[in-house]
């Protein structure tokens, strides 16, 4: 189940406040400045700070790089990765 594209608009990281990168076919919501991950259970983004998981450097690139492909998409309407660490 697809999130609602005007929900995507407004959706940023309860801890930063940054866009994420919406992962549609893997469910989930990441933040590359953090590099933490949130989960999508059953349509719904689970935006809490404890829920989300750590991701590693290579997990990092994996998903950078659906981004760099159009595979994924960026919240805040498209603002992309503001201030991504490196």
């Amino acid at each position: 189940m697809s999130l609602d594209p005007i929900l995507l608009e407004v959706l940023a990281c309860p801890q930063d406040k940054g866009p994420l990168l919406y992962v549609e076919d893997e469910r989930r919501l990441y933040n590359p400045r953090l590099r933490r991950s949130y989960p999508v259970r059953e349509g719904i983004p689970v935006m809490l700070v404890e829920e989300a998981e750590a991701v590693d450097p290579a997990e990092h690139d994996r998903l950078m790089g659906k981004a760099e492909r159009g595979e994924a998409r960026w919240t805040l309407q498209g603002q992309g990765p503001v201030g991504e660490a490196g």
